[in-house]
């Protein structure tokens, strides 16, 4: 046989090898296929991701399939399971499928977008697989709050609604504290109940609804209010504001402070009445108005006040009438000054005596009596 004989063969035999591996790695490829229903899932950071997948053998010879997978990204976790055991090699039947799950966990830290990787069969059959991770994460706390801004007078009640997210892959304890000067009042409150820490499991959230109460006598202004949740591993802030309009507070007396009198029965009597505005903010619509006995009567020279400055006081007189058969005694008459905020109430004492008309008409008839008791003693005494 001569050399060129020789090459000639050999060149066939390698083509004919080749051929045939071609021919058995197309029939691998065409006869293994890999199945899911969702090949694309949005999540947000930290979760974990189930794949329940089918091995089709279409071939008429049993397969023994080697499972793995590429292009997972950078520190995203994934394991392979059935029946109870982690796997990387599965065995199908000829015209069967068998099923596994593939389990891919995304860290907290991650950015936002569309990832892919792939599910492989061997070395030639893949199952493409994609992740829309819907927000950028981090493997720390968050605490935002709704509305952080409130608005209200000093007696009002400041209610805000904040959610606290434990992004790490642990449990945390978190102490919950606030910053505010002597006088406020903060709270906290998770499922109705009052707190001063909060446990959170990993990737879960609570929400932490607040409430703070202004000091009666604060200033009108803008008030922050840092709130904190602190664990031993991490921790987060939030800043709450409190727009304070002041505090309303009135006050109704005389203007050396004696609440009581005497009048008598019939006549009239003028009463000075000094109104005080001992809050922080203007009061705006002063009513004034009185509850008096039965068939007295008070007239005011004005039954309302447009405005009053914080500190400052104005007067108002009321002239006070009494029943002109009004008994001698002490009587009560209620003075009151009103806005829509604040009230104040003074109870003015009254004493009712009797006209000095009657005493000296009292007088006159025990001296005609005394007289006329003398005149018969002188005239009749002698017999």
């Amino acid at each position: 046989m001569t050399v060129r004989k020789k090459w000639l063969i050999l060149l066939l035999s390698v083509f004919i090898g080749v051929t045939f591996l071609s021919r058995r790695v197309v029939s691998a490829n065409t006869n293994v296929t890999l199945y899911t229903t969702f090949t694309k899932i949005s999540v947000p950071p930290g979760e974990s991701i189930d794949y329940p997948v089918d091995v089709i053998n279409k071939s008429g010879e049993i397969q023994n399939v080697d499972l793995s997978v590429t292009g997972i990204p950078y520190k995203w976790e994934y394991s392979i399971k059935s029946g109870g055991w982690e796997i990387s090699q599965i065995s199908v039947l000829p015209g069967e499928k068998k099923s596994f799950t593939l389990k891919v966990e995304i860290p907290f830290k991650v950015n936002k977008g569309n990832y892919q990787f792939k599910l492989l069969a061997g070395d030639s059959v893949s199952l493409l697989l994609g992740v829309r991770v819907t927000e950028k994460g981090s493997s720390e706390t968050s605490f935002s709050v709704d509305q952080p801004n409130m608005m209200g007078n000093s007696k009002s009640t400041f209610n805000y609604r904040a959610k606290l997210n434990n992004r790490t892959a642990e449990k945390q304890l978190y102490a919950i504290t606030a910053d505010y000067a002597r006088g406020w009042n903060v709270s906290f409150k998770v499922s109705g109940k009052q707190v001063t820490s909060v446990e959170l499991e990993p990737n879960s959230t609570k929400d932490v609804y607040i409430e703070v109460n202004p000091p009666s006598q604060v200033e009108a202004g803008t008030y922050q209010i840092p709130v904190h949740a602190v664990s031993n591993n991490t921790s987060a802030s939030l800043n709450l504001e409190a727009v304070v309009s002041g505090s309303y507070d009135v006050e109704l007396t005389t203007p050396t402070g004696l609440l009581s009198s005497k009048i008598t029965a019939g006549d009239e009597k003028q009463i000075e009445l000094q109104i005080k505005n001992t809050g922080t903010s203007p009061l705006k619509d002063v009513k004034i108005t009185a509850s008096a006995p039965a068939n007295w009567s008070v007239e005011f020279d004005t039954k309302k006040i447009d405005e009053i400055l914080a500190g400052e006081k104005t007067s108002v007189m009321a002239t006070l009438k009494a029943d002109k058969k009004a008994i001698p005694g002490d009587y009560i008459v209620s003075f009151n000054a009103q806005t829509p905020e604040a009230s104040s109430k003074a109870s003015f004492r009254v004493a009712v005596r009797t006209s000095m008309l009657w005493g000296w008409i009292g007088i006159l008839i025990i001296a005609i009596a005394l007289g006329s008791v003398f005149i018969l003693f002188r005239k009749y005494g002698r017999r």
